[in-house]
């Protein structure tokens, strides 16, 4: 069979159908698997969650939302399975089992984006996606809710993408409602505004989903105070320097309590976004010209998608008192990334795995907290993937400088549309 034949087959909807409800069965078989499995984080602190709606009248017990350290949307999720003929483990898996599917969604329509016509691509993508070590684990036999902020973080890097701005800063503040971990692409997001491809008026949407999503709390009775401190609590709750994350603090033999270290930390990475901020605004202006929106300022699909990656694996790099998970929106964003350019970035994914999953790998065999000497290896393999697509994408940029000043147009693909100025 030719390869325009097997395309040809494969681009039928029936066919593509059938691939995927093949990937999404086999996935969720998969977590299946891991069903009994129970996690400490369970253990400890999801199903004593449960038990406490459950025990105190179900939606009802919101009213009171100091049981949990998580935001008013999740517990909404926990609630809702109160009421239904489920156990608590099930449903809680189940709920993160439905955002990988999400999740896995989002990628796929991506990637079409980047492939157009060739709905293999897209279809590996979200299925590697579906299938990836910590993607799995974290749902399958963790239970957390990482799949459900980055479902709608990718969802959100789609729309803008699709030049939605209002509806990709709806999916970005659904994100930050349910995690705080959203904050690892709000740089990437920042250099958005700065080169007008997201409106600053679009930027209402955050605060307008975020306060929507608490309203039925405040209904309720929750005391609004709490609800909207909730993450400024969460940032005083750990303050060893890592929490297993393959991060810079790995190489670092002072207290896991020093905070000097963590205050410059804090500054240092800071200081790089902004250095990196400078460098892609600047670049995109131009030399001859200081207009925003203007050609020079062309921010290309690929760019995007780059830029989204370098903001999710750097920032929890850099940052002090990362969890391991904290490298959740980058295991995935490095797939997409390497769909993008699978020639240069094709090796990306597999390092972070090593590195991200092997950090699962220390929590989940319960080996004694940051005392592994396996994490100094795979944080050598994190620094090396971050510094790799950090390269990777720098060499994007001055290759699309050069084809500009060369008069070389960009390809005419779905993805490579020049953005348009958003007023």
């Amino acid at each position: 069979m030719s390869g325009a034949e097997s395309t040809g087959r494969l681009g039928r909807p029936g066919s593509t159908f059938a691939i995927a409800a093949v990937i999404v069965v086999a996935a969720i078989a998969l977590r299946l698997s891991l069903l009994r499995e129970q996690s400490i984080d369970y253990v400890l602190f999801l199903k004593p969650w449960y038990q406490h709606i459950a025990d105190n009248g179900g939606f009802r017990a919101l009213k009171d939302t100091g049981f949990s350290d998580y935001n008013a949307p999740y517990l909404y999720l926990l609630a809702l399975l109160t009421y239904l003929p489920v156990s608590p483990l099930a449903g809680i898996k189940a709920i993160s089992t439905g955002f990988d599917l999400l999740l896995a969604f989002f990628a796929f329509r991506i990637t079409a984006l980047r492939h157009p016509g060739r709905p293999a691509l897209p279809l590996a993508a979200g299925g590697v996606v579906l299938f990836l070590p910590t993607v799995t684990a974290n749902s399958g036999w963790w239970g957390q809710a990482d799949s459900i902020f980055t479902a709608f973080i990718v969802g959100g890097i789609y729309f803008v993408l699709r030049h939605r701005p209002w509806w990709a800063c709806t999916f970005f503040g659904l994100a930050l409602a349910f995690k705080l971990q959203a904050v690892f692409v709000f740089p990437f997001l920042f250099v958005l505004l700065l080169v007008r491809r997201l409106p600053l008026k679009a930027l209402l949407a955050f605060p307008a989903v975020f306060l929507a999503l608490d309203v039925p709390a405040l209904l309720i009775g929750a005391d609004p105070v709490k609800l909207l401190t909730i993450y400024a609590r969460q940032t005083g709750t750990y303050q060893h320097l890592t929490m297993n994350a393959p991060s810079v603090y790995q190489f670092l033999t002072v207290s896991g309590h020093d905070d000097t270290i963590r205050s410059a930390g804090i500054l240092g990475t800071g200081l790089v976004l902004l250095v990196l901020t400078a460098l892609v605004v600047f670049s995109r202006v131009g030399r001859t010209s200081l207009r925003f929106g203007g050609r020079d300022s062309e921010i290309t699909s690929t760019h995007i998608v780059l830029m989204a990656a370098v903001s999710a694996m750097l920032v929890p790099f850099l940052l002090p008192s990362m969890h391991e998970r904290y490298f959740y929106v980058g295991d995935v964003l490095s797939v997409i990334a390497a769909f993008y350019l699978p020639k240069r970035l094709w090796p990306l994914p597999v390092l972070v795995q090593i590195a991200s999953f092997g950090s699962y790998m220390q929590y989940i065999t319960d080996q004694k907290l940051n005392a592994m000497p396996n994490m100094a290896i795979y944080t050598g393999v994190m620094a090396v993937a971050v510094g790799y697509l950090v390269a990777v994408t720098v060499m994007e940029f001055r290759r699309r400088d050069e084809s500009s000043a060369a008069g070389t147009p960009e390809p005419t693909t779905a993805d490579a549309r020049p953005a348009v100025p958003v007023a």
